[in-house]
């Protein structure tokens, strides 16, 4: 069934549809935490984050107690690494981009290292189980696949923790690396990220964030371009239950010619004070001529108390370009479409989760991994179940 989501629409939540800034632009970006002023929630970049709800992260108050234990599952012919903070692999990526990144960067002790041959096409993805045992920990990965390699990495965050972490992708040249990171945390977590990818020529990334758990939830996607022809997509369902914060802040620097980015993530909320936080960043900057992007938005509100900020933001500094726009979205269900499926016998609650499901279903085709899709479906479900009893 086709989504009818009225643009611009307002519910009994609160939606705000940004306009283009220039502030990534300027933004600071530094290994040091010193170089970040401690945010006190009016700076934009912070603005929708409720701080005191991130146990110290913010403010180097948070002190590391371990509570977070890594495991990763790879196929033959991949080498899996556990370095210290002088690996010369590590920060390639890019910088931390705010304080909690910053802070990550500079309390980790150990980062696990993913590396994937040149030419080498693995048929089992990789799994990398992120378990939260309680307490505070910082985290960073490394991700890298050599020229013309291709991948699937899985990340999976459970359990219970207070978690700042880095992500790195270092994807060469001709490479194919497909991401699934899923937050089913419990829901008393608190998880801050940063993901940083860094796309070879002619490469291709396939990012699908999936968002399900935690009290705070704050991530950040962001997409580089190391030479001309890499192409990103980044995907991403969540979905807010009562009480939750998720926020997920995306940036693409399109700073290289030719290059394409496509960008489509959508939300369901439901319960008082669910807030949901997406924010779209594109940058086309004056010498990456021949750029290609979208990005898209839409949220589904499904409660009354819920609330939406939705900020698409589009910088355009050359003329010379295929294509760029962008779409924010958000409203109810559509009473036509609940009436066509009751009158067809559905009851009313069985209905409504054909709706949902229908309203995620482009996206968890996106992952590729059958009993992953059905996991994630079976959580949208017990989710909307949930709610109705």
């Amino acid at each position: 069934m086709a989504e009818t989501i009225p643009a611009g629409s307002t519910t009994d939540g609160v939606i705000q549809v940004g306009q283009p800034t220039d502030a990534r632009v300027s933004a600071p970006a530094s290994y040091d935490v010193a170089d970040f002023p401690v945010p006190h929630g009016r700076e934009e970049d912070w603005r929708f984050t409720p701080l005191e709800r991130l146990r110290g992260l913010h403010d180097g108050t948070a002190v590391a107690d371990g509570g977070v234990k890594v495991e990763v599952s790879a196929p033959e012919g991949v080498t899996v690494e556990t370095v210290g903070r002088d690996d010369a692999r590590l920060g390639r990526a890019g910088k931390p981009v705010d304080r909690v990144a910053a802070q990550a960067y500079s309390s980790f002790e150990k980062a696990s290292v993913v590396s994937v041959p040149k030419e080498t096409v693995l048929t089992e993805p990789v799994r990398i189980a992120v378990h939260g045992e309680g307490g505070t920990a910082f985290g960073h990965q490394v991700i890298e696949l050599g020229a013309f390699a291709e991948a699937v990495v899985v990340i999976d965050h459970t359990g219970d923790a207070t978690l700042a972490a880095n992500v790195e992708y270092l994807i060469g040249d001709g490479a194919k690396l497909t991401v699934v990171s899923v937050q089913d945390w419990d829901d008393t977590a608190v998880h801050a990220g940063q993901h940083t990818a860094s796309v070879g020529r002619d490469a291709t990334f396939k990012s699908v964030v999936v968002t399900f758990g935690g009290d705070l939830v704050r991530l950040h996607p962001r997409v580089v371009y190391g030479a001309p022809g890499g192409e990103a997509e980044l995907y991403g369902l969540y979905f807010t239950d009562n009480g939750q914060h998720q926020e997920h802040r995306l940036f693409i620097d399109h700073d290289t010619p030719h290059c394409r980015s496509n960008v489509a993530y959508k939300g369901a909320l439901q319960g008082a004070e669910a807030h949901a936080v997406w924010i779209g960043d594109v940058l086309i900057r004056a010498a990456a001529e021949g750029t290609d992007t979208y990005e898209l938005n839409r949220n589904l509100v499904l409660t009354d108390g819920a609330r939406v900020d939705s900020v698409p933001n589009l910088e355009i500094e050359t003329g010379e370009i295929v294509g760029a726009g962008h779409a924010s979205a958000t409203g109810r269900f559509e009473d036509e479409q609940l009436f066509y499926l009751m009158a067809r016998g559905i009851p009313a609650d069985e209905a409504r989760r054909l709706v949902v499901r229908g309203f995620f279903a482009e996206l968890v085709q996106q992952i590729g991994l059958p009993e992953l899709e059905e996991r994630l479906i079976d959580k949208i479900e017990a989710e909307l179940e949930a709610s109705v009893g």
